[in-house]
């Protein structure tokens, strides 16, 4: 992991994780997002004491243990910092529980909760809404991106930079994860509408190599629109006969031949529910309940 300059003020620091840096005049600095955990977030307080600057301000992007899992360790080891998030993500991060409780749909086994951080939360002190707002007399902008998660928000800097965290993904992630986490369908696909308006030169994804300019981002958005739009086209197909939500995510899983573990399938699982959600709604889905089982079919 380095420091690594995108433009005037704006920073990277590449990972697991991607990580923005915005450098304050009075050597203060702004980390957008802190990681998966202790080690993440150490690394990042290191690197910016390396080059002399003092971490203060955290933005979280959204709830999600790998966006904000070095909190604790922040507000420990510096604990002048000042944490930013939305009001559902702070829900979520100040109640780690809740998140493996969704994802569950019940009180969750403990190697769930192990797995996607459950056990720990975090501590905000600002709830941020969309628009401008002001941090150290620097101007940002907050941008809603729900779809992924609720409550999802990016933030732009003077430098017409935005930090969209994981409102989309490079596609390195999505030909590794052909069914990615995702919460609302509808919101996902507004967005990826949205985005494509966004007045920015250069965009930074939470999980990629690269750094996206305008130009590339209508790709980008179109990639993933498709992604979606394949996994939705791929749930009717296999509802033209009834199925239960655990035999279709079976076949899911055989036919994109994925390989999760526990905590992956309890994504998964969670992830169909949000998209059955969705075609009940707006494709004619419909339910029956027989013999113990509801099944989901095509009207």
């Amino acid at each position: 992991m380095k420091l690594t300059k995108i433009s005037g003020n704006t920073y990277l620091i590449p990972g697991p994780t991607n990580a923005g840096v915005f450098v304050f005049k009075d050597k203060y600095a702004l980390l957008v997002d802190s990681g998966d955990g202790n080690q993440d977030a150490r690394s990042y307080a290191d690197i910016l004491k390396q080059s002399d600057l003092n971490l203060k301000y955290i933005v979280n992007t959204h709830g999600h243990h790998d966006h904000w899992g070095g909190n604790n360790y922040l507000q420990e080891h510096h604990p002048g910092c000042i944490f930013y998030a939305s009001e559902q993500s702070a829900l979520f991060i100040e109640n780690g529980f809740l998140f493996p409780l969704y994802i569950y749909g019940g009180n969750p086994p403990a190697t769930l909760v192990r797995g996607v951080g459950g056990s720990k939360s975090g501590h905000i002190d600002h709830r941020l809404n969309p628009g401008p707002i002001r941090i150290n007399d620097e101007k940002f902008e907050i941008v809603p991106l729900p779809g992924h998660a609720l409550g999802q928000i990016g933030i732009a800097t003077r430098e017409r930079v935005c930090f969209l965290g994981d409102a989309l993904f490079s596609q390195e992630i999505l030909d590794k994860y052909r069914f990615p986490f995702l919460l609302d369908v509808a919101a996902q696909y507004r967005t990826m509408n949205s985005i494509l308006e966004l007045p920015y030169d250069l965009f930074v994804l939470g999980h990629a190599e690269t750094v996206y300019t305008a130009q590339q981002i209508p790709g980008l958005v179109e990639f993933n629109r498709s992604r979606l739009d394949h996994c939705m086209e791929l749930l009717l197909d296999l509802l033209q006969q009834p199925k239960t939500r655990e035999e279709l995510l079976e076949e899911i899983i055989i036919l994109e031949d994925l390989q999760p573990d526990f905590h992956e399938y309890c994504l998964l699982h969670s992830t169909l529910g949000g998209m059955i959600s969705h075609l009940m709604l707006n494709s004619g889905l419909d339910l029956q309940l027989e013999n113990g089982k509801a099944y989901y079919y095509q009207k």
